[in-house]
């Protein structure tokens, strides 16, 4: 383990076979790990070269992707035989090197900062809950020992963190969910999930910005479009962002769908005329 300048994050590294290296912190998933892994990512793209190929982070790591051989033969260009030259071991230095610069402007140290952040970056998200919109809301009623309409009260009254975006494109990993609320996946997935859909799993919750097989269990849908391949910026959300979530009604689902629809059109077309100019 090695420490970071930051005191009580330390990380540690590891490979992920012949073309890449995991950096690692903590042992916990937590908005502070998120914060650092976004810091240092600033640290790592500032320093890029041209043998790195990929940065993917996730919970608690950055899986740094590089070109073995190019960077081998570059090593072993002009340098002196008894330097390091193994492509890991050179990727390794270069992260050290990277994690050891921190910047003041890439940190956020105070909880007065935090909550600015949090103001700046949060989305509002329309959902429909229950009934054919959400119909495992009635088990993690059951579960969680409240009746429905406190789970969508409960879950409601709090901002979400986007520690990532995966699984399918678009997808926001949502951690802060009431540990009230918290439920295991379904037993059986299904093979299908409504695009929009909102679910639990476990700790986490999660929208499914296109239909897709899953397992969560489904307490709401939103109209808004979370993912459109077509736009020069795809997805709705990204890491470090934050969420609310506001109850609509069936009625307003279908206005809000129809207003989404045509806002994803008119954008469309405004990007497809920004690229003919």
């Amino acid at each position: 383990m090695t420490d970071t300048r930051n005191p009580g994050m330390s990380y540690e590294l590891y490979p992920l076979g012949e073309q890449a290296v995991v950096i690692r912190w903590g042992d916990r998933i937590s908005e502070q790990t998120q914060r650092h892994i976004d810091r240092s990512l600033k640290s790592l793209e500032r320093h890029w070269f041209p043998e790195l190929t990929e940065l993917v982070a996730a919970y608690r790591t950055v899986t740094v992707y590089y070109d073995p051989v190019a960077l081998y033969l570059k090593s072993t260009r002009g340098y002196d035989p008894n330097e390091i030259n193994l492509p890991y071991e050179l990727i390794c230095s270069w992260i050290h090197s990277c994690l050891r610069e921190q910047r003041p402007e890439d940190v956020i140290e105070d909880s007065q900062d935090g909550k600015a952040a949090e103001s700046a970056n949060v989305k509002v998200v329309p959902v429909c809950f229950g009934g054919a919109y959400g119909p495992d809301l009635g088990e993690v009623a059951l579960h969680s020992g409240l009746s429905s309409e406190e789970v969508v009260e409960l879950y409601c009254s709090v901002s979400y963190f986007v520690h990532m975006v995966g699984f399918v494109p678009g997808f926001p990993y949502l951690g802060g969910l009431p540990e009230r609320l918290q439920i295991p996946r379904r037993s059986f997935p299904r093979e299908e999930v409504p695009i929009g859909s909102i679910g639990i799993a476990g700790g986490q919750t999660g929208i499914y910005p296109l239909a897709s097989p899953g397992g969560w269990q489904l307490i709401g849908r939103t109209p808004v479009t979370l993912f459109d391949a077509a736009l020069s910026q795809p997805a709705l959300f990204k890491a470090g962002d934050y969420v609310r979530f506001e109850q609509i009604s069936e009625a307003e689902f279908t206005v809000v769908s129809s207003k989404a629809k045509a806002e994803a059109g008119l954008k469309r077309k405004m990007e497809g005329l920004c690229g003919d100019n």
